[in-house]
Parts: structure tokens; C-alpha cells; sequence
């Protein structure tokens, strides 16, 4: 039976316009750019209340039996605000800021470094100027989540990021492949 919160699936994720922004000032300070993901993020969601569901197809169970979920599942409607609640509480825990603009991006600052976090369902652009921060808080991730570190960023949120010394490109020619 639905609960009060069945429908209650909205996670924030990342707005292109934040990732533009944060293009423009990796380009104007030369700033570190790298893209991690989260393995199995939505298995890392904690429930606060209990849910039940149909057995899957193939498990032999006596007619009209429910499974209750110890932990987040795939295909949970609430399994994207759940790992958002997760994640955002751990950043939060390591004293990253949860911005009031953006509710995906996450910025710390220590003197004159800084460390920003953007977060798109499981995947994180972290950017900066702090490398002992940005080596510590991707070990961190890495501990709690188990993460990939992709590298450099190269495709986020539809567009094709290439770096060199003169700056920043952005493509969107997979994204307007894909869509014809």
C-alpha cells in the first residue's frame, strides 16, 4: 500500500548552468577538474520507514506473500531522494557547504582554497584548487562509496568537455547524435 511519502521522489541533481559556470572558472584559474562515480549508488540509500514489495518473478513464495526491504533498492521510487539524503549528509559530516542556489553543488573553502562538489544522481564533478583537500575528500568517497575516478572530466549533463591550454570546449555532438 502506498505510503505518505510514495511520491515523493524528487533528488536535486545538477543544473547546466551551474556546470557552465563552474567551466568558466576552472578555465579562468586553471583550477582542477575531475569526474568520479558512485558504484551502486542507489543501493547506498537508507529506509526510514518500512516498504514492502512483490516478490520478484521466479522466487516461489506462498500466495499473496510481500518481501520487506532491509535497504534501498533499484526501482524504489524514493531510491533517488534516498541516496541524495545520504550523500549530502556525508559531505555535509566532512564540512562542505550545501549551496542555497544549487542544491546539488557543495563548496568548501579554507583561506584561499577552495573545493567545490557537483552532484548529478551518481555522478560528481569535483573542482578545484585544493589537491590535498581534493585527494582527501575522493579517498573519503572512496572509503563510504566506493567510487570510480573517471580522470579529467570529458562528458557531463549532454556535453563534451575537452581541456588544453587555451581553455575549455564544449561540444554537444553525442547529444545531438543520440537525439536525431
Amino acid at each position: 500500500m502506498e505510503g505518505l511519502d510514495f511520491l515523493d521522489t524528487f533528488a536535486p541533481v545538477a543544473k547546466l548552468t551551474t556546470l557552465r559556470l563552474l567551466l568558466t572558472l576552472v578555465a579562468a584559474y586553471n583550477w582542477s577538474l575531475t569526474q568520479l562515480d558512485v558504484n551502486n549508488a542507489f543501493l547506498h540509500g537508507d529506509l526510514h520507514e518500512e516498504v514492502y514489495m512483490q516478490p520478484p518473478p521466479g522466487l516461489l513464495l506462498p500466495n499473496n506473500s510481500v518481501c520487506k526491504l532491509q535497504w534501498s533498492l533499484y526501482g524504489l521510487k524514493q531510491v533517488g531522494r534516498q541516496w541524495y539524503e545520504k550523500l549530502s549528509t556525508f559531505l555535509i559530516s566532512q564540512n562542505y557547504i550545501l549551496s542555497s542556489a544549487d542544491h546539488s553543488l557543495f563548496l568548501k573553502r579554507h583561506d584561499t582554497n577552495i573545493t567545490i562538489i557537483l552532484v548529478y544522481v551518481d555522478d560528481i564533478v569535483l573542482i578545484g584548487n585544493d589537491r590535498v583537500e581534493i585527494l582527501n575528500i575522493t579517498n573519503m568517497l572512496d572509503q563510504t562509496f566506493k567510487i570510480k575516478n573517471l580522470g579529467d572530466l570529458t562528458y557531463f549533463l549532454g556535453l563534451e568537455v575537452a581541456r588544453n591550454s587555451s581553455g575549455i570546449h564544449l561540444s554537444q555532438r553525442k547529444y545531438n547524435r543520440s537525439s536525431s
